[in-house]
């Protein structure tokens, strides 16, 4: 699936596939945003497909995965039908890349596959039936099978850390970096297998909703051959009408870059931006 570059041999073919949000989210903005943001690296062509808009009909709704290196999610909403989930696990069991962004972690809740390719996802009834909580304690990544749904305290700037420094997206990344005004996505539940935790966030106690705990910010799952980058970063309010701070953080960007290379091919040759952020301040693009 990496080889998927037939319209220009020197970029990947990724496809954006979006189209619904749910109540909280705005795929309108955040579809573009992605889009720019991944357009910006210069190594990936990118198409976008639209889904049919909530409650009309999917017939005739049949992507060709295997066109693509890497499937980019910005998608909660209606139900696909069984054939086309039936293709995507075919495509992702037999070597696809997927990401998994933001609020896509909220859907499809009653997809066995979808849920373990995602590794963990938050809202739609997931709760202790789902999965445990993945936390980071000791120095590891520990699975939670405590009570708790998903939830985030307001929007903040937050620090995030790196877990696994020699993975390819994370190879060279600070241990520590100011992410901008986003949420903090806390709870997430699911299978949990195959799942490595590339970096973590903490919202204190004090904080309402904070759960004290280090949650997972990025992850990568194995699913098949296929590769799973999955980020909760990057918020889009359902009544903004142009990308917030969240999506034009320079944090987010290089990550979401290097997370769709690394799904694609399973190596990462971005070098790592100039305008990066530290650990005192957020750095936001125009």
């Amino acid at each position: 699936m990496a080889n998927a570059t037939e319209a220009n041999s020197d970029k990947l073919k990724i496809l954006l596939l979006t189209g619904q949000s749910g109540p909280w989210h705005n795929w309108r903005v955040s579809s573009p945003a992605l889009r720019e943001a991944m357009e910006s690296a210069s190594i990936f062509e990118v198409d976008t497909l639209v889904t049919p808009a909530a409650g009309e009909s999917f017939e005739g709704f049949s992507p060709r995965w295997s066109d693509y290196a890497a499937v980019v999610l910005v998608y909660e909403g209606d139900s696909w039908p069984e054939a086309v989930k039936a293709s995507f696990v075919e495509y992702m069991r037999g070597g696809g890349g997927l990401v998994v962004y933001h609020d896509t972690d909220n859907a499809f809740p009653d997809w066995p596959e979808y849920n373990e390719m995602i590794g963990v996802g938050g809202w739609a009834g997931r709760d202790e039936k789902c999965g445990p909580m993945v936390r980071w304690r000791d120095g590891a990544m520990a699975l939670d099978d405590g009570p708790g749904e998903a939830m985030h305290p307001a929007p903040y700037e937050f620090l995030v850390t790196t877990r696994s420094p020699e993975h390819p997206v994370m190879r060279g990344l600070p241990s520590e970096w100011l992410h901008a005004t986003d949420e903090l996505y806390s709870q997430l539940r699911g299978p949990a297998k195959g799942l490595t935790v590339l970096a973590t966030a903490r919202a204190e106690r004090d904080r309402d909703k904070g759960t004290g705990e280090n949650e997972p910010m990025l992850m990568t799952i194995e699913y098949g051959a296929g590769r799973v980058f999955h980020t909760t970063l990057g918020h889009v309010h359902f009544d903004v009408t142009e990308a917030p701070e969240a999506v034009r953080c320079s944090g987010f960007v290089a990550t979401l870059n290097r997370g769709v290379e690394w799904a694609a091919t399973g190596e990462v040759t971005q070098k790592l931006p100039e305008d990066f952020p530290g650990e005192n301040e957020a750095v936001v693009r125009p």
